[in-house]
């Protein structure tokens, strides 16, 4: 099926704060889209959390009033699939937050998202001379949740072939429909800049926000923590994949 190329929706998303997190894959497999496969980095099976902002969104190039600028948090983890000529990378969100029940509505039922709206608020702190802290909040039952990143002021190119490449350059969203369908859309932004992380924060509800499987990973310290300064991105329209693709032969799979 041809991809759409309409833009849903154009934002800038700016400040990416990513903590990377060992699971065991079969906890993601109630949430794996068909047609899809784990993208495992270096055979590790890997979650996100990630904290962000929206800046500048448009929808089908509106800008809507009080919903132009605002913040998300998000839990994914990657996958592949194939189209039939070669491999497409992409992330699946298992929970997505903002602040804003309008956003949440639409994603969820035009995209099968899986957005929740609650109270946020975020800060930009300069801690030192050369260093920043971005944090992201949330509440949930009366109790301030949060994600951050104290990064240096430096900024650099992402290496090809390194861990900042693999979880920052995926450039397609996949969502579960059921067992034989699922939705398809993609991400266009130019590669991003990234900088140190020399400390972090995770305080959360685990269980409330994403379930008891997840406890015991997102309770560990993260195996990886990034930062990335973001750009201006757009969402092409989605479509349905509800096929099984064609593998390619082993000898020619060189992912």
């Amino acid at each position: 099926m041809p991809n759409s190329k309409t833009r849903f929706l154009t934002a800038e998303w700016r400040n990416l704060v990513m903590l990377n997190y060992l699971v065991d894959p079969d906890i993601l497999k109630p949430n794996l889209p068909a047609f899809t496969e784990l993208d495992l980095w270096q055979g590790k099976c890997l979650v996100s959390m990630v904290g962000f902002m929206f800046r500048e969104t448009r929808v089908l190039g509106v800008k809507w009033p009080w919903h132009v600028n605002f913040e998300e948090v998000n839990l994914r983890f990657y996958v592949r699939h194939f189209d039939g000529k070669q491999w497409k990378r992409g992330a699946v969100f298992v929970s997505e937050i903002v602040p804003k029940p309008v956003i949440a509505l639409i994603a969820n039922n035009l995209y099968n998202e899986h957005y929740r709206a609650l109270p946020m608020r975020h800060s930009v702190t300069k801690t030192g001379a050369d260093q920043t802290q971005f944090l992201y909040e949330w509440k949930v039952k009366d109790r301030w949740n949060k994600i951050g990143a104290t990064v240096a002021n430096s900024l650099k190119p992402i290496v090809p072939g390194s861990a900042e490449e693999f979880i920052f350059e995926h450039y397609w969203g996949y969502n579960r429909i059921n067992d034989y369908k699922t939705m398809q859309y993609e991400v266009e932004h130019i590669s991003w800049q990234v900088a140190e992380v020399r400390d972090y924060i995770f305080e959360a509800d685990i269980k409330e926000l994403y379930g008891e499987a997840f406890v015991p990973y997102l309770s560990e310290r993260p195996y990886s923590a990034f930062w990335a300064n973001g750009s201006e991105v757009s969402v092409r329209i989605a479509n349905k994949l509800l096929f099984a693709p064609v593998l390619p032969d082993a000898a020619t799979d060189h992912l």
